[in-house]
This record gives C-alpha cells, structure tokens and sequence, in this order.
C-alpha cells in the first residue's frame, strides 16, 4: 500500500502496514489458536476476578481493590494489542489508521508502567501486612488505595505521554511498513525522515527510571519480608507467611523477566530471528493477563471461595 497525503496529517501518511510476521507465514497459522485461547482466559478470568470482588463483600479490603485495578489494567492492554494482532493472522487487516496507531502505543506504554507500578505498591501492601501487621489497618486504608491509584494513573499517564507525540510529530515521508505486529515506539519512529534519537533516549530513560525504579523497590520489599519472615519463632508462620506473598512474587518474577528477555533479544537482535522479540512484545500483553488473576485465584483462598459463591449464586 502507497502512502499519500492527508490534509488532517502533514507528515504525509495516513495508515501503516503491520509488517506481522510475514516472513514466517507458518507463524500466524500456529500462534493464532494459543494466542486466542490465552486472549480468551485472559479476558474471562480476569472479568471473573472483578466480578466476583465486587459482589462478594468480605472482599472489599484494599489488597483486593489493588487486585482489581491490576485486571482492568490487564483486560485494557489485552484488548488494545491482541484483536488487532489476532485480525492480522485471521483475515491480513495489517493496515491501522495514523491516530489509532499513536493511540496504541500510547496505551502500550502508560499502561505496562501502571501494572509495574501497581506491583510495587501491592508489593508494599504485602510489606507491611507481613512487618507490621498491627499497623497495616491504620496504613492500608481505602483512603490508602485512592491516593495510590491516583499515584500509579498520574505519574505514568503525564511521563509516558512525550512518547507517541515525540512520534507523531516525526516527518513520515513514504515508508509506512511497520515491521512488528503493534505500533512500538521506535518500530514506527525508524520509518521517519528524521533524527531519532531523541525518541530513542527518551523511552530508554522512561523505561529504566519508571520499571527499574518500581523493580528496586519490589526486591527490597521482599528481601524485607524474606528477612522477617525467617526471625519468625511461631510454627507454621513461616509457611503462612510465605504463601501469602508468593502468588504475588511469582506474577512479578515473570512479568519483569518476559520483560528482560525482550530486552536481551532486542538488543541481540543480530544473533536471534528478528520476529523472537516481536513475538515476545506480543505474549508480553497476554500471558501476565492471564496468569495473574489464575495465580490469585488458585493461591488465595478467600478469592476461591468468593468464587464458589458467585457460581451458587448463578446456579
């Protein structure tokens, strides 16, 4: 598709081509089917952990709220990445529209900066419930998880916000193939006429300062845990203790390490296929999705039994 002029964009573009795994045809036919399968759980899962947290009252306490912004952050990232990638594997809809790619990665970026953030306050929800958990009712209050929501949509909103207008206002002067299946910031900026560098440093800064910031803290509250946690005399307290906090741990660990592999692979991207950190970006929208809410629901009991509830309720 030839790009030409739109009197509403003077960069002279006004779609792109998702470049989508092309040269690996059998890559659509076989990831399409997972890919679906882990949208889908992603999507019922998470909606079933809103549901059932909002119904349920013994479930309205803070850790849970907490829980319920990291589905609706999961359930908007999912739904803003997978259709899209989806409609190009089904039916070869590579085209997407000047704004709505700008929007994309817009969203992309500000929202994957939510959920890290998210983690780390729940990573300090967890802090104090396990070392000092006579003072966790007067500091996890709902007042707490007003202002920390208003923290996590504030800062990550205004800070990732130079991005896609860092972008839109590059000159595209013809070439309009994306070679990604999303809209990532530097896959389009790459197709501008214009230096790029500071596109380049400022999602390099962003994304050392507001991830390595939130992982820091994340390990820290943990090895805090950790540390009182093995002072602890009580039999079973050790155990309790650990489990409480190890679902949590365990969707952190593997949200930063999809995260540091796609970072490896990209800046390795001369000795691995171009399309392994492509098809990482991708999975990196939905398997954490789809995994949290399983992960809490299996691992948390009054979750499961909110759950049991619900379905006796619909029955």
């Amino acid at each position: 598709m030839t790009a030409h002029k739109n009197d509403t964009n003077p960069t002279g573009v006004s779609d792109f081509l998702l470049n989508c795994f092309v040269r690996s045809p059998s890559w659509q036919l076989w990831l399409s089917l997972p890919l679906s399968l882990l949208f889908l759980l992603a999507m019922g899962a998470n909606a079933i952990l809103l549901i059932t947290i909002r119904m349920e009252a013994s479930l309205h306490e803070p850790m849970y709220y907490l829980l319920s912004l990291l589905s609706m952050l999961d359930i908007i990232l999912c739904l803003t990445v997978i259709p899209k990638v989806l409609a190009i594997f089904w039916f070869d809809l590579r085209a997407i529209g000047f704004p709505a790619c700008f929007l994309q990665m817009y969203i992309m970026n500000s929202f994957l900066a939510m959920e890290s953030c998210t983690f780390m306050i729940m990573a300090f929800d967890r802090y104090i419930a396990i070392c000092h958990p006579l003072r966790y009712p007067s500091i996890i209050t709902d007042q707490f998880v007003v202002k920390a929501a208003t923290f996590i949509l504030v800062r990550n909103v205004l800070i990732t916000l130079p991005i896609p207008i860092l972008s839109a206002r590059l000159h595209y002067c013809g070439r309009n193939v994306i070679e990604n299946c999303i809209c990532a910031n530097m896959s389009v900026s790459r197709l501008s006429c214009n230096d790029v560098n500071v596109n380049r440093l400022y999602q390099f800064a962003i994304g050392w300062t507001l991830l390595g910031s939130d992982l820091f803290l994340i390990f820290l509250s943990y090895t805090l845990i950790l540390r009182a946690v093995l002072r602890l005399k009580a039999e079973g307290a050790v155990a309790k203790a650990l489990s409480t906090c190890g679902s949590h741990f365990i969707l952190i660990l593997f949200f930063s390490t999809i995260l540091l592999v796609f970072i490896l692979t990209h800046v390795a991207k001369r000795k691995v296929s171009s399309d392994v950190p492509i098809l990482l970006n991708v999975l990196h929208h939905v398997i954490p999705a789809a995994l949290n809410p399983i992960v809490y629901g299996v691992r948390t009991q009054e979750i499961k039994q909110g759950i049991k509830k619900l379905l006796k309720k619909g029955w």
